[in-house]
């Protein structure tokens, strides 16, 4: 069976650790709840604008 993120099949326990870690030094514990947050306000605009673009084509 194919999985859906194949980019992530050979990434276990330590390799996603690791790249926490290196996450973690690279932004800093205090910049990545902001980038979260950014990111999580990216997914909703993302969800609404399909929602709206599906509702405005039921008009037509």
């Amino acid at each position: 069976m194919i999985s859906k993120f194949l980019f992530l099949g050979g990434l276990r326990g330590p390799e996603l650790i690791l790249i926490a870690v290196v996450i973690l030094l690279l932004f800093g514990g205090r910049k990545i709840p902001e980038l979260m947050r950014g990111l999580g306000r990216g997914v909703k605009e993302f969800k609404d604008g399909i929602a709206d673009d599906e509702k405005g084509s039921d008009d037509k």
